[in-house]
């Protein structure tokens, strides 16, 4: 919105010229996501407290968790309110993916806000799952198939460290698409259990991924580093921005102890707009490498379940998702979250090395 006003006035005004830099906008809409969060954090905690917003805590998980009961939940809609003000105050609103990115952020904010009131309001059962997850794919699906339309989005598939393995896959797109997207939904959903689990892996991944959409919306910087370019995704750096600094300001207060949890309200909206930047940004497939705690978290559980099905009710780990594995097996909860960190860094940091191991 600034861009809109301020930049054509850089004819008379020639310092206005620095609104036309993707790098000032995103660093202010990073500051601006921070500065609500961190202006606004107490009153809505207050807030939520004050409608007795609690969070609900399952009985048979780790015992110390009941210590966490009467913590407000839902603070996922701080971390939506301050991204969707400031991409909207700093992004380029001429360019179709920013309110791709938008769409599904609020979109899959919706459904988790759905389903956390329904906890709320019925004990610890929220929306039935295939209900759930039927609209998580219809909102993917959705996008999919909208951008499979677009004739400048490419259905190729971007494979690391093979840069000229780029494998059209037609209508196939659309299913991976879709399936990236609802997959980092709710895997950020499954992570969403300790304090500041979730939302710090997050923010790292969209750092990283602030990055790649800068790179791919600059042909002499995407050409030079032979990754895929995508006309006005560099716009994204804005909106992950955004998200970082969201991301920070809400770990604020989410840290241990959590004076706030977000909720599936926050944890489905972040894992969904993380899905569809990478894929907008073309690279699907290293999701799997930025995102490598969330996709660790998943598997555990699908592992732990399926597992238990066919041995007759014997299990992997003491517990699935696999942190509270190491709750149980002694951690502090404190350990446990620190520790998944370095390694969302680690991974961060060998995915952005593959920009030249090509």
């Amino acid at each position: 919105m600034v861009y809109h006003f301020l930049y054509p006035l850089s004819d008379v005004y020639s310092w206005l010229n620095v609104f036309r830099y993707i790098t000032f906008r995103t660093i202010y809409a990073t500051i601006t996501a921070l500065a609500i969060c961190f202006v606004l954090g107490p009153w809505v905690i207050g807030r939520l407290r004050s409608l007795s917003i609690d969070q609900p805590i399952r009985s048979d998980g780790p015992n110390s968790h009941l210590l966490k009961e009467g913590t407000p939940t839902m603070g996922g809609i701080l971390v939506i309110f301050s991204v969707v003000v400031s991409t909207l105050i700093w992004a380029r609103l001429d360019v179709n993916y920013i309110w791709i990115m938008l769409m599904v952020t609020v979109g899959f904010g919706l459904v988790g806000f759905c389903d956390d009131y329904r906890k709320l309001s019925n004990g610890s059962r929220g929306i039935p799952g295939k209900i759930r997850l039927s609209a998580e794919v219809v909102i993917a699906l959705f996008i999919s198939i909208v951008l499979y339309l677009n004739p400048d989005f490419s259905s190729n598939l971007t494979v690391p460290f093979f840069k000229t393995l780029l494998p059209d896959l037609g209508w196939g797109y659309v299913i991976l698409s879709t399936f990236i997207i609802v997959g980092a939904a709710n895997a950020v959903n499954l992570t969403d259990g300790l304090d500041g689990l979730a939302i710090s892996p997050a923010t790292m991944c969209f750092a990283t991924y602030l990055l790649f959409a800068y790179f791919a919306g600059n042909i002499k910087l995407s050409g030079y580093l032979q990754i895929p370019y995508v006309a006005g995704v560099g716009e994204l750096s804005v909106f992950c921005g955004a998200m970082v600094g969201a991301g920070i300001g809400f770990l604020w207060y989410n840290t241990y102890p959590a004076q706030i949890f977000m909720g599936d309200v926050g944890s489905l909206s972040l894992g969904g707009a993380l899905g569809t930047v990478a894929i907008l940004t073309k690279q699907e497939v290293l999701l799997a490498i930025v995102g490598g705690v969330f996709v660790v978290e998943t598997v555990s559980v699908i592992f732990q379940v399926g597992w238990f099905k066919v041995s007759n009710g014997n299990r992997i780990f003491r517990m699935a998702p696999i942190h509270h594995h190491f709750e149980l097996k002694g951690w502090a909860e404190p350990k446990v979250i620190v520790r998944f960190w370095i390694i969302s860094v680690i991974l961060a940091l060998i995915a952005i090395s593959t920009l030249k191991l090509r």
